[in-house]
């Protein structure tokens, strides 16, 4: 279900109506919540939070044209997905959250390396959510992902 959307406010005009309240809610609580420095785009058909080329301008290692993603909110044919990379290259914020999900949300974690997947949007933990949205800094997550490449 990957939008054409050129930017967030057209992707959430375009969303289905039983989906655009916990949509514009995910993306408020990003844009609220995220420390300062990064950017929301459109990439993948997704609303993305990104490192700006200014910041960073290597860029994405497998597409160096693209900027360095470290979140990406989307609705997907059966679920709303919140993909984050810091939590794929930080085993500590993985399992900080993972601990957590419990405390405020009764349904079990579906969760692949980086993305959640919630298919009941009326038990999105809203509150965990934007706590993990403010948890890694530009410059943490530049360490982070610069440590990866260096590893492999």
């Amino acid at each position: 279900m990957q939008s054409k959307a050129a930017t967030p406010d057209q992707y959430i005009a375009e969303l289905p109506e039983d989906r655009k309240e916990a949509m514009q809610r995910l993306r408020s609580l990003a844009l609220e919540k995220m420390p300062k420095g990064y950017k929301e785009t459109m990439g993948y058909g997704m609303l993305c939070y990104v490192v700006p080329k200014e910041t960073y301008p290597d860029g994405y290692h497998v597409d160096p044209s693209l900027p360095l993603g470290l979140m990406s909110i989307a609705s997907q044919k059966n679920f709303i997905a919140v993909y984050h990379m810091g939590m794929y290259g930080d085993p500590k914020l993985l399992e900080w959250f993972v601990s957590e999900y419990p405390k405020h949300c009764k349904n079990k974690l579906d969760m692949g390396k980086s993305c959640i997947r919630f298919k009941n949007i009326k038990t999105i933990p809203y509150d965990l959510l934007a706590e993990l949205f403010s948890k890694v800094t530009v410059d943490q997550f530049i360490e982070m992902y610069e440590s990866h490449l260096k590893n492999k």
